[in-house]
């Protein structure tokens, strides 16, 4: 163990390698409990069950936070907190986009859980590079900040003026249609699989994808899209890779599982995007005020954030008190 200290203790991106491990085996136990104890077996979670694994989720993440804040100092631990309460609280249009990609594709409710085990798997690839290269950037281009955070701004003040009832339309998307057209795919579907040998127009047995695996792709690709807000969000608060990876990650986490719930109640929470609009312009807004009046303290970060998103889920669920939730009785057993 002598000889292997100094690797444990060697910095990677600013912390120390053997934090990184640490994360690594948290995220590690945490998928293999959820996939390999509590879903074994294919079968429909309905919102009782996911509010449980959301609660767990969430619990850990939390956890990991304040294990953050003694390791690395408070500011670390705030910067962490605020960073997951921003991805987990963004992440609701995706849960959106989600329900739309699972309906458009008439998938099963007792599959969905698979596409969104191995879509989590693919995050994880995916926010490590978006998260690397953006480190990168402002590590040899400073001014890239003043980029992300006029690119935030914007974003927000697009989404006060947006109306609620816009919807993206799947039928005409220009990405369905282009892997329709270039990729085989199955007029049905073939239980959990995500490819299957099968005769083509020849008749030659080849390998034809399934609608399961088409939902995968289309859910990776609107988690690239919302990368584009969330990961200059979080860079906005810190640049330290290990803060920002590691808040992204575990608010990705426990969205997995959330997702069954909030595809029945996401209507209660229409009012959340304008709460959202204004956390984006306060972050971007934030990298332009330090030059004039200094870096705003990480509690202050954390307050504004928590204190508009709050309000934005009280307003909503106010506005809303008279709506049922979208899904029948059966699925919220």
């Amino acid at each position: 163990m002598e000889a292997l200290q100094p690797f444990f203790m060697a910095e990677f991106l600013g912390t120390a390698v053997w934090l990184w491990l640490v994360f690594i085996s948290v995220v590690i136990a945490l998928l293999s409990f959820d996939l390999g104890v509590l879903h074994r077996d294919n079968h429909e979670i309905g919102v009782k069950e996911s509010l449980w694994l959301s609660a767990g989720y969430i619990s850990a993440g939390l956890l990991f936070g304040l294990w953050v804040w003694v390791q690395k100092g408070s500011d670390a631990g705030m910067d962490f907190y605020t960073g997951f309460l921003i991805e987990k609280s963004l992440s609701m249009d995706n849960v959106f986009l989600m329900a739309m990609i699972f309906s458009f594709l008439a998938i099963p409710r007792q599959y969905q859980h698979k596409v969104l085990f191995w879509g989590i798997m693919g995050v994880l690839v995916l926010r490590a590079i978006m998260i690397g290269l953006g480190a990168a950037l402002i590590h040899e281009f400073s001014w890239i900040l003043y980029v992300f955070g006029a690119f935030l701004a914007l974003t927000g003040v697009k989404m006060l003026f947006s109306k609620l009832d816009e919807h993206p339309n799947l039928e005409d998307n220009f990405l369905v249609k282009w892997l329709r057209g270039h990729l085989r795919v199955t007029d049905r579907l073939h239980e959990q699989r995500f490819f299957v040998r099968q005769p083509d127009a020849s008749g030659k047995s080849v390998l034809w994808i399934t609608p399961l695996f088409l939902a995968l792709i289309l859910i990776e690709c609107a988690d690239l899209v919302f990368a584009i807000d969330s990961v200059p969000a979080i860079f906005a608060i810190t640049q330290d890779p290990f803060i920002v990876y590691t808040s992204n990650i575990f608010a990705i986490l426990g969205l997995r599982a959330l997702y069954f719930a909030l595809a029945a109640l996401i209507h209660r929470f229409a009012y959340l995007k304008y709460a959202l609009a204004l956390v984006l312009v306060f972050i971007g807004a934030k990298i332009f005020l330090v030059g004039i009046i200094g870096k705003i303290p990480p509690v202050i970060s954390l307050s504004v954030t928590l204190g508009l998103l709050i309000g934005g889920v009280l307003l909503s669920l106010y506005k809303t008190r008279n709506q049922g939730p979208l899904l029948d009785e059966q699925a919220a057993k």
